[in-house]
């Protein structure tokens, strides 16, 4: 099957059509095929990369995020809490998975995922 058909979120085969959208009922986004193709047009011309939160929100510098799942710190017994609110982050590419770089009250500088994260 081409990419056309499948969910540009989770990659799901399984969706349908439904007026002028189209539906994966496997995590329940929703997308317009016109507006999913120019889209990925766009940045695969530009070469710039989007990073994308939890919910399929670009993020951008400077933004502020939530932090949406428990998160541990590496080395530590420390844990980030759901709800954490992160201001003015700095995105970036980390080989790793890490694309957020942001200083969170109460633990200092640190890297995030942008998947565990939504926008504020």
């Amino acid at each position: 099957m081409s990419s056309e058909n499948k969910c540009p979120q989770c990659g799901s085969e399984n969706i349908y059509e439904d007026g002028n959208l189209w539906v994966c009922p496997e995590c329940a986004h929703e997308w317009s095929a016109h507006a999913a193709s120019a889209g990925a047009a766009d940045s695969e011309e530009s070469g710039i990369k989007v990073y994308k939160d939890a919910n399929g929100n670009i993020l951008q510098d400077g933004d502020t995020v939530v932090v949406v799942k428990d998160l541990k710190i590496k080395g530590s017994s420390s844990v980030v809490k759901v709800g954490t609110k992160v201001k003015n982050i700095r995105l970036q590419d980390g080989g790793d998975g890490h694309d957020i770089a942001c200083k969170i009250d109460g633990f200092g500088a640190m890297n995030l995922k942008s998947e565990f994260v939504k926008k504020a």
